[in-house]
């Protein structure tokens, strides 16, 4: 596909590797609806790169409210052709944590509700659009990208609830791939290792940079638009489909 006169929708679009593709979606020619809680970095994009893209807030767990945005998109835009999850959350928290004490459930339900079913929220939605769309000349109505992590393989204690939520997304790719065939939408996720985004930029120095030097090669953090570049490769090849991409300098997580 491309993306020039394409309408793409961003979930987490604001911020991290969300912003990288809304970005770069937007130099390559693509209207961008953002998805996103965060307001005010959304309309900063938004005065930025003007009328080719707008801000829907919408938390990714609320049905209505990403039903809303949804619609917003669709009566700027007239249609919805790409669709990229990248808001997500994490709360480490080991299953026993100080003197035995059992993980709190409300946690564990927060992590799998924002980043599994936030996802299948937005991919649901926009995907019912994209049926609207006129097949071109392979066939093709639209394309999905959703966002694991390379958590959901090589999870560290402490993760049990992000590894989770990211397996989730992996384990559906196929299963929806295979199901919207049908329609002529493709469905592929990115699995990330560790990038260099606002939830790193919250660790202490000394363990950011310790991160970096975990990956084999290059040996340091991923930017968030080599995660962008892949998003738009994945729209572009529409040989494509049903992948759950890695994205980490060949990074596998130890235990700890």
């Amino acid at each position: 596909m491309n993306v020039v006169g394409k309408v793409a929708v961003v979930s987490g679009g604001a911020s991290g590797l969300g912003e990288a593709t809304t970005r770069l979606l937007l130099r390559r020619g693509a209207n961008v609806a953002i998805v996103d809680r965060d307001i005010d970095r959304g309309r900063l994009l938004a005065d930025e790169f003007g009328s080719h893209v707008i801000l829907c807030p919408a938390d990714v767990t609320d049905d209505s409210a990403v039903e809303a945005a949804i619609g917003q998109a669709v009566e700027a835009f007239s249609r919805i052709d790409v669709v990229v999850t990248c808001a997500g959350i994490g709360a480490p928290a080991k299953v026993l944590g100080a003197g035995g004490r059992p993980l709190d459930m409300d946690v564990f339900r927060r992590v799998v509700d924002v980043n599994l079913f936030g996802t299948m929220n937005v991919v649901r939605l926009a995907a019912a659009r994209m049926l609207a769309n006129e097949p071109d000349e392979d066939g093709e109505r639209g394309v999905v990208i959703m966002t694991a992590s390379s958590a959901a393989t090589d999870g560290q204690i402490g993760q049990a609830s992000y590894s989770a939520s990211k397996a989730g997304i992996a384990g559906m790719t196929l299963p929806i791939a295979r199901e919207f065939a049908d329609y002529g939408i493709r469905v592929n996720t990115i699995s990330p290792g560790l990038f260099d985004t606002p939830l790193l930029r919250r660790l202490p120095p000394a363990v950011f940079d310790a991160l970096g030097a975990m990956v084999p090669f290059p040996h340091r953090l991923g930017r968030p638009d080599e995660y962008a570049s892949l998003v738009m490769e994945i729209i572009r090849n529409r040989m494509i489909n049903g992948e759950v991409a890695r994205l980490d300098g060949a990074l596998r997580m130890a235990a700890r």
